[in-house]
């Protein structure tokens, strides 16, 4: 059996174990540090504060989340959540009449009165699922001519489809037999948590046994036993397990059997339920952290922005979000006060995507700045689509939406997160992604690695500029932080397949360069 060291990659976070990073006793600050003082490539926050900000006056700036949840009783957030003033919490009711009964703390698209969804079939299943009747047992010879780019791009995505189910399959396999060996190997040891000298002195029995204690050789180098368990073989039996039973399953259809909407009517509104947390707010929680966890309270972790309101909307399921749920969850944010959106999610192929383009010049039209996460998966965005993708179908773009890849904390030619998506065109700009301590559910804390990281680091920027300067427009503070960027004029490494290639990080986004607090403030104080 040939075991690999799991890379997980979603878009949201990237567990990316097998890189030293990890084992790095990184300051848990460092995003919001400054490159000359403290050697760091963050953005320069805390210097912004020292020398931009103290004594002035701001305003607060309510920041939509929309995302798999948020912990709104965390101790450091839990003095920031919006709050619907105008709902009775528990009543039943919909006192502000809205359509949406008890939404206290904000809305969950991923329900109704029979519970939520925690898994979700990815886009590709679905698509799959819906032309299996047109397609499924049709050939190019008894295809309409019309109907033969539909048909092509069908036998294209099954392709991938079952390249990915056969691939998850594998890994699953050799997961749960990798688990089982080394199991009985821990076992043998007679220790729960072996250190690097339990398994140097450890006899192997057999070649597998071998296997593992040359793999544990290696890993415990750079951390713990119950580290690499935890995020190497657990959450990789989860992940693809996950992947096999519900991501990659047409028969699963948990919207259908919640009864949470009627999915064809992509007009409809008022579906869900008030559930914001979710069967796992990890990731909500930790980009709501990032974004405002309370900066002057001794407890955890600073946020970028002293200001900011957490309004969590619910649409970002254990698999794809549904294209319906993001136009809707845009819209209840900006119904609802929000002066930045954080969009940490996205996928490959897209449903609806004009109903979410609508949504998004509504955003538009009420001066809302949308944040989104560029993805996890290495890609060109240039080459390959993404969605959501701020240009319109039929033409336009969205004006006061930022794209972001992410950064880690060197100056060299890593800077580059080796996960970050790019493009020269469609990715605006860079922001620190990599090893951000950050706030998780039940008033924890922990480190993830992912663009959707590096977006909450500019939504936070931007809410700080609006609460500090809320006469700019949603369109100024993107030309801000666009302009106010630190260029960056050297070669990182960028991987393409198996080979490693050192290009200009200028050719990797719009700017060429990472955000900075600092230089943005600056820079709006003088617009003001």
């Amino acid at each position: 059996m040939n075991i690999n060291l799991l890379t997980k990659k979603t878009y949201g976070i990237a567990l990316l174990s097998a890189l030293p990073f990890f084992a790095l006793a990184q300051k848990d600050n460092w995003q919001n540090l400054d490159l000359k003082t403290d050697t760091v490539f963050g953005i320069s926050t805390e210097k912004a504060y020292a020398e931009l900000l103290k004594g002035k006056k701001a305003k607060p700036v309510v920041v939509g989340i929309i995302d798999s949840g948020v912990d709104f009783n965390h101790e450091d957030l839990k003095t920031v959540m919006w709050k619907n003033a105008k709902e009775v919490a528990g009543n039943k009711k919909d006192d502000d009449k809205n359509g949406y009964i008890d939404d206290v703390y904000g809305w969950n698209y991923l329900g109704s009165d029979k519970g939520s969804i925690h898994h979700e079939t990815l886009e590709l299943t679905r698509i799959l699922k819906r032309d299996e009747a047109k397609f499924g047992q049709a050939d190019a010879t008894s295809v309409p001519a019309a109907d033969l780019p539909a048909f092509e791009n069908y036998q294209k995505m099954r392709a991938e489809y079952e390249s990915k189910l056969a691939e998850a399959k594998s890994a699953l396999v050799s997961i749960e037999g990798f688990k089982s060996v080394i199991d009985a190997v821990v076992t043998k040891i007679g220790k729960e948590d072996p250190t690097l000298a339990d398994f140097e002195a450890f006899k192997p029995a057999n070649e597998m046994e071998g296997r593992v204690k040359d793999i544990m050789l290696t890993q415990l180098k750079t951390q713990t036993f119950k580290e690499f368990y935890n995020d190497q073989i657990l959450k990789g039996l989860e992940y693809y397990t996950g992947q096999v039973n519900y991501n990659l399953n047409m028969d699963y259809d948990p919207r259908a059997e919640l009864q949470v909407d009627n999915y064809a009517d992509s007009r409809e509104r008022i579906y869900g339920n008030n559930d914001v947390i979710g069967a796992d707010a990890s990731h909500g929680t930790h980009v709501s952290g990032i974004v405002a966890a309370i900066r002057d309270n001794d407890l955890g972790i600073k946020g970028v922005a002293d200001q900011a309101i957490i309004l969590p909307v619910r649409a970002v399921p254990d698999g794809d979000e549904r294209d319906k749920d993001v136009a809707n969850a845009i819209r209840y944010a900006v119904d609802n006060g929000a002066k930045v959106i954080n969009m940490s999610f996205g996928k490959g192929y897209s449903w609806d995507k004009k109903v979410v383009d609508e949504a998004v010049k509504y955003a538009m039209s009420k001066d809302v700045l949308i944040v989104q996460a560029a993805g996890n998966d290495n890609k060109n965005l240039d080459v390959e689509k993404s969605f959501p993708d701020r240009r319109y179908e039929g033409g336009g773009i969205a004006d006061a939406y930022l794209v972001v890849g992410a950064s880690g904390f060197n100056d060299d030619e890593t800077l580059k997160a080796s996960f970050s998506n790019y493009g020269k065109t469609t990715v605006d700009v860079f922001a620190p992604g990599v090893n951000i301590n950050s706030t998780i559910p039940g008033s924890k804390y922990a480190k993830f690695n992912g663009t959707s990281m590096a977006a909450p680091v500019v939504a936070g920027l931007a809410t700080l500029i609006r609460s500090y300067y809320p006469k700019l427009s949603a369109k100024e503070v993107k030309d801000i932080i666009m302009k106010s960027v630190v260029k960056v004029d050297h070669n990182v490494n960028v991987k393409e397949g198996e080979e490693t290639k050192s290009v200009p990080f200028a050719d990797l986004s719009v700017t060429g360069g990472i955000v900075n607090a600092y230089n943005a403030l600056k820079l709006a104080g003088e617009k003001k």
